[in-house]
């Protein structure tokens, strides 16, 4: 970025100033060195650096029509000032590496991977840390991540293949017709498009003009107006202003001919208070550009297919990936005495056979074909939402309920009493709702369906978009709904689903030790947001088995899911004491 230039020219007109050191840039407002900057001015170098208007490495473009437009100022000046906040001690690391973690090391790992990333962005590259490799055949790329870290063999560098998708250079609507799914671009929903477009880059012609996109205006092209300097000079010498529409401005004046652009909002390139609006016409996106926003179930299972790797495949590229990045020329690292070793860490291991189930696959497949489930749930009151008005609720509702019977999960009231009981708004709270959803690939409904049912009023439910059910889809279905659907027991607060299968070991009850003592196993684990996103909070999960309610049953478990700190590597409010002596805790 802009940014990351500006730094790079400073430091190369100013390598006096900063003693020639080698400095480590994290894009945004931290500057790190190895030793101390020379004290002039209190402490504070105070650098400035003058670049063309156009770039900030002083190189314009030559193109006639652009010199036309320029203003009579041709350059811009950029004040950098640096001053000292902080001083990260190395040996933390050394500290954090005996089990002793503070915030001195987290700072000084920090640092580490400022420079892996600063490293990495000397080469071809998309984005922080992520290193490409361009695949022809298919809209992505490959990357690698690495980071440092501390482990039991000490300090060892982190390096996994990574992938991100990026969009598809061309025609600005041409993009928003694919990413919405729609036919033309009649049909768009611009309040989307309006989140889908921001912060994108984009090429205007026939200016051949490089632009941000910062949002889209609130009328049409043809009803948006803005003030225009005319020419003309008044009698007093001014320059008249005129109100014009965007449309007008860029068919009369601009010459460019538009058919559709009218009737569509124009896109907004300027700042908050001095919007710059241009037709959609005109505007094409430009390559290599990251698509940073949430994928569809569709796009992110095909990012899945695309990007599987063998283990020997994996092994090689993160092989060719050391030998490439050539870590122990990066001067930095070399100055903090780090040196890499190339070849891969070992560590002892050993196989686990599987454990031996009551259910098995057979010819390589998972099938429910002719068993039943170890203990059915019972559902009391179940409804059926339909958003999808193409296919018969009746047949599939006969359908999951005569499944369902061959499985073990008996339906207590029939079918008509129920829909009876839909209609009178149910007197009882349903345990359970089938909902269909329109669209498999992307539905706006099913995110805010089930912040609905599951956190606002705890109903267990599950989607479908169906369009051709077979037997295999229901047994899907009815293994979730088996072992999600929850039912009250004598005391309210235990509650308990289905059970589809059992471990042959827990029927048999020889667990070793957890089977002679009623014992709870947790499993915890904490993931962080993607390569580019670190200011994403991190996740934690914590899951238990219900052995304390449930022994020696350990197939039964039970889950919580929280937000924390970004990056935070330890699960975070395990155990929260509150004034009152409750407990808002995960484990509580």
């Amino acid at each position: 970025g802009i940014r990351r230039k500006i730094i790079d020219k400073v430091c190369e007109t100013n390598s006096a100033d900063l003693a020639e050191k080698d400095i480590a840039y994290d894009g945004e407002k931290s500057l790190f060195t190895i030793g101390a900057l020379p004290h002039k001015k209190n402490g504070v170098p105070d650098l400035s650096q003058t670049t063309s208007n156009d770039s900030p490495d002083g190189h314009g473009s030559n193109n006639e029509r652009d010199k036309k437009r320029r203003r009579v100022s041709q350059s811009k000046t950029f004040k950098v000032e640096i001053s000292f906040p902080a001083k990260i001690p190395l040996p933390a690391i050394a500290a954090a590496l005996h089990g002793q973690e503070s915030q001195n090391s987290r700072e000084a790992f920090r640092v580490l991977d400022i420079i892996l990333r600063q490293h990495a962005a000397k080469q071809m590259n998309l984005g922080v840390s992520l290193t490409l490799e361009v695949v022809f055949l298919d809209l992505g790329c490959w990357g690698f991540h690495s980071s440092f870290q501390a482990t039991q063999g000490g300090l060892s560098l982190n390096i996994d293949g990574s992938t991100t998708s990026i969009i598809k250079p061309g025609p600005l609507v041409d993009f928003l017709i694919a990413n919405q799914n729609v036919h033309d671009c009649y049909q768009l929903h611009w309040a989307k498009a309006k989140r889908t477009l921001k912060n994108l880059r984009i090429r205007v012609h026939p200016f051949n003009r490089e632009y941000r996109i910062t949002g889209l205006s609130d009328s049409t092209c043809k009803r948006q107006m803005f003030s225009w300097k005319s020419g003309v000079k008044d009698r007093n010498g001014d320059v008249k202003c005129v109100d014009v529409t965007v449309f007008d401005y860029f068919v009369n004046h601009g010459r460019i001919n538009l058919c559709f652009s009218g009737d569509f909002p124009c896109i907004d390139v300027g700042k908050p208070r001095k919007p710059t609006y241009i037709p959609i016409e005109p505007c094409s996106l430009l390559s290599l550009q990251r698509y940073t926003k949430a994928l569809t179930v569709f796009q992110r299972s095909a990012l899945v297919e695309k990007s599987q790797q063998k283990p020997q495949e994996k092994m090689k590229i993160i092989t060719d990936v050391m030998r490439s990045n050539k870590y122990d020329s990066e001067p930095m690292l070399r100055s903090c005495a780090i040196s890499i070793n190339s070849r891969f860490a070992k560590v002892e291991g050993r196989i686990l056979s599987a454990p031996r189930g009551a259910y098995h696959p057979k010819n390589g497949r998972w099938s429910f074909h002719n068993k039943i489930f170890v203990q059915a749930a019972k559902i009391d009151h179940w409804a059926v939402v339909n958003f999808s008005a193409r296919y018969d609720i009746r047949s599939l509702c006969r359908d999951l309920i005569r499944f369902g019977e061959m499985k073990g999960i008996v339906t207590p009231v029939r079918a008509d009493r129920m829909f009876v009981q839909m209609k009178q708004k149910f007197e009882k709270c349903p345990c359970f709702l089938l909902c269909l959803l329109p669209d498999k690939k992307d539905s706006d409904l099913y995110g805010s369906w089930k912040r609905k049912t599951l956190s606002e009023f705890g109903i267990f439910n599950q989607c479908l978009a169906p369009t051709k059910v077979n037997e295999h889809d229901l047994m899907n279905v009815l293994l979730k709904i088996n072992a999600n659907c929850q039912r009250e027991l004598t005391d309210p607060l235990i509650l308990l689903g289905g059970l589809n299968s059992l471990l042959a070991i827990e029927q048999s009850k020889n667990l070793p030790l957890v089977s002679k003592v009623p014992t709870i196993i947790f499993g915890m684990d904490v993931s962080h947001g993607s390569p580019g996103h670190s200011n994403v909070p991190s996740v934690a999960t914590v899951g238990c088995n219900s052995f304390s309610r449930n022994w020696p049953i350990l197939s039964r478990y039970r889950a919580s899911v929280r937000s924390q700190s970004a990056k935070l590597e330890m699960t975070d409010s395990l155990f929260k004491p509150l004034p009152n002596k409750d407990d808002a805790a995960i484990v509580r």
